[in-house]
């Protein structure tokens, strides 16, 4: 007697496998080393001399990214129409960016990323975000030494929605991600800020970053230079990564679970005895 193969209709939250995990720290750590190494310089490194190292910082990431979908498809078992999934949403999210990009922080893209994210997991949802962030640099213009860093942020924020505990559905698991997109949408301006500020001169000296200066008082002037510039962008975003989570995630939410049923992520398999 043959059995038949049956997928259950809930599909699976995406679970990290060492091969997964290895390769999300070894991206994260290059992030974090890029972002974070000018507050441990020394007041004579030549900081300025490094502004423009953000090719070499693109370089970098781009085999690191592959090694993350290399390492997620051999943990998990993905087929092609998962990597035609990412690619849609990929699309999709660069497609959402342009419609508020540079308007009062309004970007409507954050709440796809953070609602895919959670959908695909922290593997798959990393690589989601950077892609989407570089294919919208190539759409809107907007390439220049700023775009690894847009693409590593963005990554980090649909990887943290891919980590968010637990397995419920329904208006818990709405807020859930609402409430993370709101945090997700300020981190993601205060890191970004974190990119550009030890580079920029002519600033108020109380706002300035100061090289060679103790981490903790640059730190203290870093957070005076977000609240003065960036956190009127930051909150907007926030706000409408809200609304828009609350208004669209269960019809968005519930799109995303078929397709990836249907892309074979992790879809749990069990067998049943044909019907004579």
């Amino acid at each position: 007697m043959t059995v038949a193969p049956k997928t259950r209709g809930q599909a699976r939250p995406i679970r990290l496998g060492r091969r997964s995990i290895a390769a999300l720290a070894l991206v994260s750590a290059v992030g974090v080393a890029a972002f974070g190494w000018p507050l441990l310089a020394a007041g004579d490194s030549g900081l300025s001399e490094h502004a423009q190292d953000a090719p070499w910082l693109f370089a970098a990431l781009l085999p690191l990214l592959l090694a993350v979908v290399v390492a997620t498809i051999a943990d998990v078992g993905l087929d092609a129409k998962a990597i035609a999934m990412l690619g849609v949403l990929a699309a999709a999210g660069a497609a959402l960016r342009p419609l508020g990009a540079g308007t009062a922080g309004i970007e409507p893209m954050f709440f796809l990323m953070v609602l895919s994210g959670r959908v695909l997991g922290p593997g798959f949802g990393f690589v989601l975000g950077a892609v989407s962030m570089f294919a919208s640099a190539l759409l809107t213009g907007g390439v220049g030494p700023w775009m690894p860093f847009q693409m590593l942020s963005m990554g980090w924020v649909c990887m943290g929605a891919g980590l968010l505990p637990g397995h419920e559905r329904g208006r818990g698991e709405l807020w859930l991600l609402a409430g993370y997109g709101a945090v997700a949408s300020v981190l993601y301006g205060t890191v970004m800020n974190l990119q550009g500020w030890p580079y920029l001169g002519g600033l108020a000296t109380g706002v300035s970053f100061v090289p060679g200066d103790p981490l903790v008082e640059n730190l203290g002037r870093f957070v005076a230079y977000c609240l003065a510039t960036s956190l009127g962008w930051d909150l907007p975003r926030a706000v409408v990564t809200v609304l828009l989570s609350l208004a669209l995630g269960p019809a968005v939410l519930k799109a995303l679970r078929r397709a990836t049923r249907r892309a074979a992520f992790e879809a749990p398999v069990t067998f049943e005895a044909p019907k004579t």
